[in-house]
């Protein structure tokens, strides 16, 4: 079995490649089916990508390395390829877009793609014994009833992070950079739930509020959702790609207007319980966890305006220390991955291998939460498809 270019991986960046790809090409995962986590994403709408996209919504050790592929194959483009193929989509909130219909209308899109140019994709089967020889890379793919020895000119790794192992998720890719020589950065889960040990906010468990959210990183503005274990919510899931272990995450969750509408009633309904006014600005279950954090004795009339704006500096700069994450079972992504510095920010090809590419989330290059990772796969994809379609 003898290809031009072989992806491992059928996820997003790897059957976006496939779908662009001249020659003979192989698209080979352990899955049952192509784009799983596509399917799942989005509430089962895929959130393919971000109106806002710029690199700075990435993390990387090089913050320069994800430009290059971002700005030759943008939003816009993928926007206008879903359009051709007559996908319906809307905007939700902060540029994020989702299929009107379901998920599965982007899997069928990339499949009919790669239909067009009969890509050979084999499901249920791993691969092993990767070697670089004279003819290109050889390895042994193995499905359920056959074993096969196969030789590509080129290879890509599009197999991602350790993110939702349930799904089989691995550091395969990982695995190949060492063996070829490419360094791996720290890697460790990435947009996922905090923990603490105490459970803490079992009994608010379900609250949701406004919040503006950070860790050591930019300042998120969304909702924050506490939970049996800790927090979460896109705020937190946001701020969690920033976070080092035993740092604290400051939450802001002070309702706008809160203090001068409490001096105002101060003068109306001053014997009123300070924990009474304050459930009409925040919920009333997380007031009563608030009164076991901060001091809201007393009634409205004994609080002076010092201590008003002291209530509010806690609630703007309420600091906790989470224990952990809830790991890579429930984690987005995968933060950290193959060295950019031994990769071309062109072409996604390692330098010392120029015919050895790796894409998607198995690169050091992690997005926001909200499109932008989906956007970096077929960035990515495009800049690997791009290279080999052009030396031939």
């Amino acid at each position: 079995m003898e290809f031009d270019t072989a992806i491992i991986g059928a996820g997003a960046a790897g059957m976006m490649c496939a779908a662009h790809l001249d020659g003979r090409t192989l698209l080979v995962d352990h899955a049952k089916a192509p784009g799983e986590k596509i399917r799942i994403s989005g509430g089962g709408r895929c959130n393919f990508t971000n109106l806002h996209t710029d690199p700075k919504a990435f993390i990387c050790a090089n913050p320069h390395f994800a430009k290059s592929a971002l700005a030759r194959y943008t939003q816009w483009d993928f926007i206008a390829l879903v359009e051709a193929h007559g996908i319906a989509w809307h905007e939700k909130t902060l540029g994020q877009l989702f299929c009107d219909n379901s998920a599965k209308d982007i899997i069928a899109m990339l499949r009919r793609m790669m239909d067009a140019r009969d890509v050979d994709l084999r499901l249920n089967s791993s691969i092993s014994d990767i070697a670089k020889t004279s003819a290109g890379y050889t390895f042994t793919l193995t499905t359920s009833d056959k074993t096969h020895k196969v030789t590509a000119r080129r290879l890509i790794l599009a197999t991602g992070g350790k993110s939702i192992p349930k799904m089989g998720a691995t550091g395969f890719a990982y695995d190949i950079a060492l063996q070829f020589g490419l360094p791996v950065t720290e890697i460790r889960p990435a947009l996922v739930p905090f923990t603490f040990a105490d459970g803490r906010f079992a009994e608010i468990s379900g609250v949701a509020v406004p919040a503006r959210v950070h860790a050591d990183g930019p300042l998120f503005e969304e909702a924050l959702l506490f939970t049996h274990r800790g927090l979460s919510g896109p705020s937190i899931l946001q701020a969690s790609s920033y976070w080092q272990e035993g740092a604290p995450v400051t939450l802001d969750i002070l309702p706008a207007g809160m203090v001068e509408d409490l001096r105002q009633q101060r003068q109306i309904s001053g014997r009123k319980n300070m924990t009474t006014e304050l459930a009409r600005h925040l919920p009333t279950r997380l007031v009563a966890h608030l009164a076991g954090v901060f001091d809201l004795t007393g009634n409205l009339a004994d609080w002076s305006d010092k201590r008003l704006n002291e209530l509010a500096e806690n609630l703007r700069n309420w600091q906790l220390a989470p224990n952990g994450t809830e790991g890579y079972r429930t984690a987005e992504v995968t933060l950290g991955g193959v060295d950019t510095d031994a990769l071309n920010s062109r072409t996604m090809a390692a330098k010392a291998h120029p015919d050895l590419y790796f894409i998607g989330e198995a690169v050091d290059v992690t997005g926001w939460l909200g499109g932008y990772n989906f956007q970096w796969a077929w960035s990515s994809a495009m800049a690997a498809a791009a290279d080999i379609n052009s030396a031939g």
